[in-house]
C-alpha cells in the first residue's frame, strides 16, 4: 500500500478507470471498492486491484455481511473477505448498518430494521465477529431511509454511538444518506449531524441523489387525503449536490478533515471529471489545521 499514512479525498475504483487510477498522482488520493467484486483467488480483476493498491491506499466497502441479520455473517464469506484484506492490506474496511440475507438467501437491497435492544446486541455481536476475523477495526455506515418503520427503542445517532462503545468499531458517515433520510422521513439533517458521534468517524461518503416521482404519493397519517412528496433516492448517479456539500462543510468545521469518498455508481463520467470532484472535496478540507488531520494509524487503531 503506497503512502498510506494520511488519506485525503478518494474515489470509487471502476474497471474502466483502472489505468488512470493507477497512474494518478494527487496527494492523498485513495480508492474504494466493494470487496465482493474481488473475492476470487486470481485473475485480471484482482491483479488490477493489486496494481492500483501498490500506488494508492485502498478501502474495502462491503455490501454483503448483513450485520443486522438475525444470524451471524456467513463464515465462508467472512473468510474470503479476510483473505482479500490480508492480500491487499486496505487502509480502511467498512460495512452497512442493514441486513440483506434471510434463510441463506442474499437479497439485492440493504434493508432497514427496528432499532431495538435485541437488535443492538445482535449487531454488536456480528461486528465483533467481523473485527475478530479481520484482526482490525471496521467502520459501520449510517443508512439511507425511505419509509418509517415501527418499533424503534433507540434514536439512530444514539444507537450508532452505543455500537462504537460496545465494539470499538468506527463509523462511516454518509452525508447523502443523512440528507435523503431527512427529506423522506421529515427530520432535520443538521440536527442529526450535530448529534452524530463524530469522534468515531473514520470515513465520510459524498454522493448524488435524485427525485423519484413514481413513488411520490404518500398517505397522510390519520387522514384520507394524499400528499405529493417525492422521495429522494440515494442513486449515486450524479455529482454531489450543494446541500450535501453544505453538510460536509458543517461536519469538517467541527471534526477537522476525515478521509472523504466521492461515490459514483451509475452514469459514470470520465475519470478526469470524478477526479475534479475529489479535488473539490480536498480543497474544502484544505483550510483546516493540518494538525487536526488524523493519521491512518489513529483512524484504524
Amino acid at each position: 500500500m503506497a503512502n498510506s499514512s494520511m488519506l485525503g479525498a478518494g474515489l470509487g475504483l471502476k474497471p474502466q478507470h483502472y489505468e488512470e487510477a493507477r497512474d494518478a498522482d494527487d496527494p492523498g488520493l485513495w480508492f474504494e471498492v466493494h470487496p465482493e467484486n474481488y473475492l476470487m483467488e486470481g485473475g485480471p480483476r484482482l491483479a488490477w486491484l493489486q496494481a492500483v493498491g501498490e500506488r494508492h491506499p485502498l478501502s474495502l466497502h462491503g455490501v454483503s455481511l448483513s450485520l443486522a441479520a438475525d444470524t451471524p455473517p456467513d463464515p465462508a464469506q467472512l473468510a474470503r473477505l479476510a483473505r482479500l484484506a490480508a492480500r491487499v492490506q486496505p487502509a480502511l474496511v467498512s460495512e452497512h448498518l442493514a441486513w440483506s440475507t434471510w434463510n441463506g438467501h442474499y437479497h439485492p437491497d440493504l434493508l432497514p430494521f427496528p432499532r431495538t435492544q435485541a437488535a443492538l446486541q445482535r449487531i454488536a455481536s456480528n461486528i465483533s465477529l467481523v473485527q475478530d476475523a479481520l484482526g482490525r477495526r471496521i467502520a459501520v455506515e449510517n443508512p439511507a431511509h425511505y419509509l418509517r418503520i415501527e418499533g424503534h427503542e433507540w434514536g439512530e445517532t444514539d444507537f450508532l454511538a452505543e455500537l462504537t462503545r460496545r465494539t470499538g468499531c468506527g463509523l462511516l458517515l454518509d452525508l447523502n444518506n443523512v440528507l435523503v433520510g431527512a427529506h423522506n422521513l421529515g427530520y432535520d439533517a443538521q440536527a442529526y449531524l450535530d448529534n452524530f458521534p463524530t469522534h468515531a468517524v473514520m470515513e465520510i461518503h459524498l454522493a448524488g441523489h435524485r427525485l423519484d416521482e413514481a413513488h411520490a404519493e404518500n398517505s397522510v397519517a390519520g387522514r384520507a387525503e394524499v400528499t405529493r412528496n417525492p422521495l429522494l433516492i440515494d442513486s449515486h448517479d450524479s455529482p454531489v449536490a450543494e446541500p450535501v456539500w453544505a453538510l460536509y462543510d458543517r461536519l469538517i468545521a467541527r471534526t477537522g478533515p476525515r478521509p472523504t469518498l466521492i461515490e459514483r455508481d451509475d452514469n459514470i463520467p470520465p475519470f478526469a471529471e470524478l477526479l475534479r470532484e475529489a479535488r473539490h472535496a480536498a480543497a474544502r478540507m484544505s483550510g483546516l489545521s493540518k494538525a487536526s488531520h488524523p493519521t491512518l494509524k489513529e483512524l484504524v487503531a
